[in-house]
């Protein structure tokens, strides 16, 4: 990797503003390997087919994440990049051709490198043996691995060449946002849910804490701790266990930041983060949107993302309180709203955190973040899943039509089968366009990606939507640009 500690940065203080670096991590051999019988247990509604996401989906997440954030990494090279489609030099972190950007940086990568050290290696090696109760034999197999091929192993579970599995894979590494997000200069390691993603979290610490790029950063990375003796308190699923989601953190201005309280992120998580927050003076306000404990939401950022100042996309039934039609039946006014099935939002200050803020509705506080903190001069407005019309809203918020990526302010990417969320961007002023039809118009240089505004990148949807996440998921922002105010 050409980046040096001295040129890598950490800055992210908006969901918007100009995206210049961050994590992924491409679909591994690990995916091609979930079987139905396990698909709930490693948090996948279905099976997918690893080919088809690899080179029909998540590949174009890559070109253009290069075109804008690390252009001369692919800018004539479109046309060899893909008739090598095949092989996939291009994605593939252990091959010589490997595009190795320093701003759309593989996670692989930096596994690799930190294992190049014995002691490191050996620390590691022995936690992930621990987690997934391997003999002591193969633990010094494994630590006499080469670093490269070890990397692979750790998230694959499985050896190159060998159909025979090690241990699980970590089918949600792809999925990089919920291991840890960047507010501002600090990085949050989160700490999952479920048992299935402990060695991400596990891997992305030993990265965060080793590699030479976060070096200048080790004194900011916030880690949560487990509530006073929790290993006392009965129940893995007892409400006590402390868990916090990147899914569930939005950096909304650089003196606010969102965490949800959902299926995957508790309350006692969300009050750690809280205290690591303003202790450590990241920001000044965090607000609480405790949404229901569904497996349909998950995270918060599976119902509502951010796509310009005044623009947000989210699931209106979750959102502003239902009312009766005008010249609906009289039933309409006497019926029950489900009002307990909307989101609770609570907002805190530092150093005032006994007077909390109250808000009535997502929109409310959307409108807030918009007019108060981003300052923006034009009102706010709401783009709803499905045009807010059942039961595409449901239908298209399951395959994630509110989980978008934004690159840039008005330019963001998202799946293309949720018909009527892309009927709903059009009606509000953006224009869409298939991710491969851009592509080609960035190589010849019929469009610049900086010269791009209002616009809906529409990517290839049929299996990646199946592991029921977006591109805000898979996206580990690490540095923005600072959103100007107006």
């Amino acid at each position: 990797m050409t980046l040096t500690r001295e040129d890598f940065k950490v800055g992210v203080g908006s969901e918007i503003g100009d995206l210049r670096c961050l994590l992924i991590h491409s679909p591994d051999s690990g995916l091609g390997k979930v079987v139905p019988s396990k698909a709930q247990d490693w948090l996948f509604e279905d099976i997918v087919h690893l080919d088809t996401v690899r080179k029909n989906e998540y590949d174009h997440y890559v070109k253009v994440l290069m075109y804008f954030l690390d252009p001369e990494k692919i800018k004539g090279k479109l046309a060899q990049i893909e008739s090598n489609e095949n092989d996939r030099a291009f994605f593939k972190p252990d091959n010589p051709d490997f595009h190795g950007s320093a701003k759309v940086i593989e996670i692989q990568s930096l596994l690799s490198d930190i294992l190049q050290d014995q002691g490191i290696r050996e620390k590691l090696t022995a936690a992930v043996c621990a987690i997934e109760n391997c003999t002591y034999g193969l633990q010094q197999i494994l630590t006499d691995t080469n670093p490269i091929e070890l990397a692979k192993v750790l998230i694959s579970g499985s050896m190159t060449g060998q159909d025979k599995m090690i241990f699980a894979p970590i089918p949600n590494f792809i999925f990089s946002r919920d291991i840890g997000i960047a507010i501002n200069d600090h990085i949050l390691i989160n700490k999952p849910a479920k048992q299935a993603r402990a060695r991400e979290t596990l891997l992305m610490r030993y990265i965060l804490f080793n590699h030479p790029l976060f070096a200048a950063y080790r004194d900011r990375i916030l880690e949560i701790p487990e509530s006073m003796q929790s290993f006392l308190r009965p129940g893995e699923d007892s409400g006590e266990k402390t868990t916090l989601e990147g899914g569930d953190v939005m950096v909304v201005s650089p003196n606010h930041v969102l965490i949800g309280c959902s299926e995957r992120t508790s309350t006692i998580g969300a009050n750690a983060a809280i205290k690591l927050l303003f202790e450590h003076n990241v920001v000044d306000k965090v607000t609480v949107v405790k949404i229901p404990h569904k497996r349909d939401f998950m995270h918060i950022d599976t119902i509502f993302t951010q796509v310009k100042r005044n623009v947000w996309v989210l699931l209106g039934s979750l959102s502003i309180a239902e009312r009766p039609i005008k010249d609906s039946d009289p039933i309409a006014y006497f019926a029950d709203r489900k009002t307990k099935d909307k989101p609770e939002i609570v907002q805190f200050k530092k150093g005032r955190i006994d007077e909390p803020r109250l808000f009535a509705s997502l929109e409310e506080l959307l409108d807030d973040i918009s007019q108060n903190d981003l300052k923006s001069t034009e009102p706010t407005r709401f783009i709803y899943s499905g045009n807010n019309k059942f039961p595409y809203d449901a239908r298209e918020q399951w395959t994630d039509s509110c989980n978008l990526l934004a690159l840039k302010e008005g330019v963001v990417l998202g799946y293309d089968r949720n018909d009527k969320t892309v009927d709903a961007f059009v009606q509000n002023g953006f224009k869409t366009v298939k991710v491969c039809d851009l592509l080609e118009k960035f190589e010849s240089d019929e469009l610049l990606p900086r010269d791009m505004q209002d616009t809906l990148i529409l990517m290839p949807s049929s299996e990646l939507s199946r592991a029921r996440g977006g591109f805000h998921c898979m996206s580990m922002p690490v540095l923005r640009d600072d959103v100007d105010s107006r």
